[in-house]
């Protein structure tokens, strides 16, 4: 791994680099935290520590290079990092919520066992949504980034820290993954098998 060059900004120069640099990319940030975490609250909270270490590590950031893919970075391995943790801890249960919702007049309701299907349904087409989350998270990752987000493969491998050649077959393998579970969806919408 290569040592990261350490640049030296005034106070003057790391607010405007945070300003010109990175916050044109708050957006994409969001949709990408989001596509990950499929809750707005968390997504939010990734975006704000994604510019909180951005801030914090701003020497790390190398003057002309891509700003939108370093972002990314952070924010994938912030991602990684907070999914370890919670992985390990143990489940938590709000029994006074479930008491509430057990008295509460919506009891009878049929429930998605999902809800982070019905939170991303309106922005891309339920059938592809949902076919989009049921993938593993490193194969939405790599569609999120390059379908899109529209990175390139070593902007991809920059941002993901895994060679360009895993790269490609990954991103061949999620395609085809996705396809696969789309199939019936294009039969129904009159496309022909090819």
């Amino acid at each position: 791994m290569s040592e990261t060059k350490r640049q030296s900004y005034s106070q003057v120069e790391k607010e405007r680099t945070f300003e010109k640099e990175f916050l044109p990319h708050i957006d994409s940030m969001y949709n990408f935290a989001y596509r990950l975490t499929f809750d707005e609250d968390d997504a939010k909270d990734l975006v704000q520590d994604t510019y909180l270490k951005a801030y914090r590590f701003i020497e790390s950031f190398e003057k002309g290079t891509n700003a939108k893919a370093w972002l990314f970075r952070i924010l994938k391995n912030s991602f990684i990092n907070d999914f370890r943790k919670r992985s390990k801890e143990p489940s938590k249960v709000d029994y006074q919520e479930v008491e509430s919702f057990y008295n509460s007049e919506d009891v009878d309701r049929t429930i998605t066992t999902d809800l982070r299907v019905e939170t991303v349904q309106d922005m891309i087409g339920d059938e592809i949504s949902n076919a989009l989350n049921s993938l593993d998270v490193d194969f939405r990752t790599v569609i999120i980034l390059c379908d899109l987000e529209g990175f390139k493969y070593d902007e991809m491998a920059k941002i993901l820290d895994i060679p360009i050649g895993t790269v490609r077959s990954r991103l061949h393998r999620a395609r085809n993954l996705l396809k696969e579970r789309l199939r019936d969806y294009a039969k129904k919408m009159g496309y022909k098998n090819s």
